[in-house]
């Protein structure tokens, strides 16, 4: 069972993923030790994992497939193609017969081998459409989830600033931070974000000090970002669905930054073709998502046409695969201390 308290701690860490348990636990009246034993439990039971990872930004190809396939296919499809590292995010549609992905690629040529050769090759694969990421239009951490239960004004003053989520795009021809070695240190933060600095230390033979800086440097200039990946079904948002909407160029800025703060999307981003906005929603039922389209979003100046396609299965996010509606956990311990 989910508690308020849980949501509460959920919510913060929504907010900074790595801030410490003493904070959070400060902020919300309870004891350190509750903090970490709480989470341990959500992330054990695969609601709730921290992750830090490099910035999807400067992938050189950010794009969305949309792939239909005949009826029944193509969860097989998805299956396999969720377990290729440069897909970060699939949903399965509901339905059975159309599955989409965000596609990253360092070399357009990684790209073009799999929209242009691979998948049309595949015999239940009726229709392949990319679409080009433009630009990501994000909220900050601190947006209110559209779970119950959230912090309330003074919880969230004690927790200090949320830690900021990527906007735009990273400026890919600008200095590239990442070195080879820092490559441990990725590996590890992409498992548990959470890990203390004296864990990573003794994980790659460095000192504390220098672990905290480089991780430190490299978050506040944008080459890695912390992800609070949350499990939607747990939490009471069990409708999941991608927009595809129509907006004028003129809009295109302004609606774009509209929906982003709306508390039911997950994500909107500019894209290339004949839709050029691309929105994901979680909603708690279909009868929330119907007030979303005739409330929240028919009150958006500019959209001039929307298609609608819900999800029957997530499979994968923030490239991580999900088992049903679930996260997995694959450290079998976690620190308590936190970051």
């Amino acid at each position: 069972m989910i508690d308020a308290l849980d949501r509460r701690i959920i919510h913060a860490l929504i907010r900074d993923g790595r801030q410490p348990f003493r904070r959070v636990a400060t902020a919300l009246g309870c004891s350190e030790q509750t903090v970490a034993r709480r989470y341990r439990r959500l992330r054990e039971a695969g609601v709730v994992r921290v992750i830090v990872i490099r910035d999807p930004r400067r992938a050189l190809e950010n794009g969305f497939l949309r792939i239909r396939t005949k009826p029944g296919a193509a969860r097989a499809i998805a299956t396999a193609l969720a377990r290729r590292d440069d897909v970060s995010w699939l949903t399965l549609e509901a339905g059975g017969a159309e599955l989409t992905c965000s596609l990253r690629a360092d070399d357009p040529r990684d790209r073009d081998a799999l929209v242009i050769e691979r998948l049309p090759q595949v015999g239940h694969v009726t229709d392949v459409t990319f679409a080009s990421l433009l630009h990501i239009f994000a909220a900050s951490g601190g947006r209110r989830p559209p779970f119950g239960d959230t912090l309330d004004a003074a919880e969230e003053a004690a927790l200090g600033p949320a830690r900021a989520r990527p906007g735009g795009f990273a400026g890919i021809a600008g200095e590239t931070l990442l070195e080879p070695g820092d490559e441990p240190l990725l590996r590890l933060l992409a498992r548990d974000g959470r890990s203390s600095y004296a864990a990573l230390a003794a994980a790659t033979g460095r000192s504390e000090a220098a672990v905290g800086r480089r991780v430190e440097l490299l978050l506040e200039r944008g080459a890695l970002f912390v992800s609070t990946e949350v499990a939607k079904a747990p939490l009471g948002l069990r409708t999941l669905a991608t927009l595809w909407l129509t907006v004028a160029p003129a809009d295109l800025v302004a609606v774009g930054e509209e929906l982003a703060r709306h508390v039911e999307v997950e994500f909107v981003g500019a894209i290339s073709g004949a839709a050029n906005l691309v929105v994901s929603l979680a909603c708690r039922d279909n009868a929330g998502l119907y007030r979303y389209l005739t409330g929240p979003l028919a009150a958006v100046t500019g959209v001039d046409r929307c298609e609608v396609v819900v999800a029957g299965a997530r499979l994968k996010q923030a490239g991580t695969v999900m088992d049903g509606d679930r996260l997995p956990n694959p450290l079998a311990e976690e620190p308590a201390s936190g970051a």
